[in-house]
């Protein structure tokens, strides 16, 4: 069954993601980056490309012609990828496949409607039954 992480009161969603993009990376984990606005994806793919300044994550866009062999794709859509470790949810509300993924990863803001959005997702995979894990990043 997948695994649902949430990482909440996270002061930068887009860093946190990197970060934690990068950590799974280290691991040998390939990783889907999902959102439904391109300008949050253009904004996660600068960061992969430049942050930290002596480091570089590879990645592409899910639909690239080469997202087979890279570990890190960015996307809208989840349908077609090529593999199924990590999902890292930057969306609103949980992809539809979500479930084919071995693990999900819901970063939480500080921002107020972010967190509303937030419990909604946690009731959404609480209902469906699948077991959830939280990480308070004030502690970090």
């Amino acid at each position: 069954m997948t695994r649902i992480d949430f990482y909440t009161h996270a002061p930068d969603k887009l860093d946190l993601a990197r970060k934690l993009t990068g950590k799974a990376y280290r691991q040998g984990l390939r990783v889907m980056l999902y959102s439904q606005d391109p300008q949050l994806l253009a904004n996660i793919d600068q960061q992969l490309w430049s942050t930290p300044t002596t480091g570089f994550l590879p990645h592409c866009a899910s639909e690239a012609l080469h997202a087979a062999l890279t570990p890190i794709v960015l996307g809208m859509q989840a349908d077609h990828l090529p593999h199924d470790d990590v999902l890292i949810n930057l969306h609103a509300t949980p992809p539809t496949l979500f479930s084919r993924f071995e693990r999900v990863i819901e970063i939480v803001s500080l921002d107020a409607a972010d967190q509303d959005a937030a419990r909604e997702r946690w009731r959404f995979y609480k209902q469906r039954g699948y077991a959830l894990h939280t990480h308070d990043m004030r502690a970090k």
